[in-house]
């Protein structure tokens, strides 16, 4: 990977995780809650998460596979299955809450759902550049 791509990767991961900070901060104070429940683990495990799914959204988005559909669900599953292997983990550091795995598992779809359209987008963007060419 050259240097550009590792730029992209670490912009993309810090912007995501800036972002789902501050709204997780604000839904938080709109709700009457001054302080994070979960302290710092949960800081560090939305990071790792975080992690898994932007790596692997990244290397396998650069396969060399067709459709575009398959690539997505070839990075999907096993990142998914890792973030629910990481929840199982951090169960053993501290009591998970009953809809952990749920909460996950929305989470991590609907922002790698985001990262898919975002991805499908620029391609097709892309493609119309090159024929206009």
């Amino acid at each position: 990977m050259n240097k550009k791509k590792w730029i992209n990767i670490v912009s993309i991961y810090s912007i995501i995780y800036t972002v789902i900070t501050l709204l997780n901060s604000v839904l938080y104070l709109s709700n009457g809650v001054y302080e994070d429940p979960s302290g710092n683990w949960h800081e560090l495990d939305r990071a790792i998460i975080l992690l898994i799914g932007v790596t692997a959204f990244k290397l396998c988005t650069d396969l060399p596979v067709k459709p575009l559909v398959l690539k997505y669900i070839i990075a999907y599953v096993p990142s998914q299955l890792l973030a629910f292997v990481y929840v199982w983990f951090s169960g053993l550091r501290e009591e998970l809450a009953k809809t952990a795995y749920r909460d996950i598992w929305i989470n991590f779809t609907s922002l790698f759902i985001l990262l898919c359209a975002v991805n499908a987008i620029t391609s097709i963007c892309k493609k119309k550049r090159k024929k206009a060419l």
